[in-house]
């Protein structure tokens, strides 16, 4: 591999280890969003394929690094990069489940249950005190893909009337239409 990477022009050279740099972290990324969502077989086999990467990456700097001090910079360049496509990704993969806690006054939390009831989902109403008013909490669970569309209509049909707090949640059974 090292002759290989001698026959390239250095500039050839950082560019491959950026790009490799951008994979290998992307993965990292995706990789650990799976351990804690407790997808372990998903995330060992992404992490067989970091670990790969990452010794070819490391083997390239650690012989040149000396004589080529851009070789780090694309090293670093590629790192953060790989940060940012790897968390940009998971935001669009959105995997696991959300809990969306609401907290809405009697009119609000009408429109909030018809809509959950015309789109079939389930929830869980509590009535409460707020520091001036009578409101209820609606808990509704739902996977991280729904998340923004259903919040987006709740938010709508309220006319922002409606104090939110969404969560993650790791696990979970039971429930209506929710078992896993």
């Amino acid at each position: 591999m090292s002759e290989f990477l001698a026959s390239l022009h250095p500039v050839v050279v950082c560019l491959l280890v950026c790009a490799a740099k951008i994979i290998e972290i992307t993965i990292q990324s995706l990789k650990t969003c799976m351990m804690v969502k407790g997808q372990r077989a998903k995330a060992a086999g992404l992490g067989f394929l970091e670990c790969t990467i990452w010794g070819l990456v490391i083997s390239t700097i650690i012989g040149t690094l000396g004589d080529n001090l851009f070789l780090l910079l694309f090293y670093c360049i590629g790192y953060a990069t790989g940060l940012f496509l790897g968390s940009t990704l998971e935001s669009k993969i959105a995997l696991g489940t959300s809990n969306l806690e609401l907290i809405a006054g009697d009119e609000s939390t009408e429109k909030i249950i018809g809509y959950l009831k015309e789109n079939n989902r389930g929830y869980t109403v509590f009535e409460g005190y707020g520091s001036k008013d009578k409101m209820n909490m609606i808990f509704i669970v739902l996977s991280r893909r729904e998340t923004p569309s259903v919040l987006k209509e709740i938010r709508r049909i309220c006319d922002n009337k409606v104090f939110v707090v969404a969560s993650e949640v790791s696990k979970y059974a039971g429930g209506y239409g929710m078992l896993k």
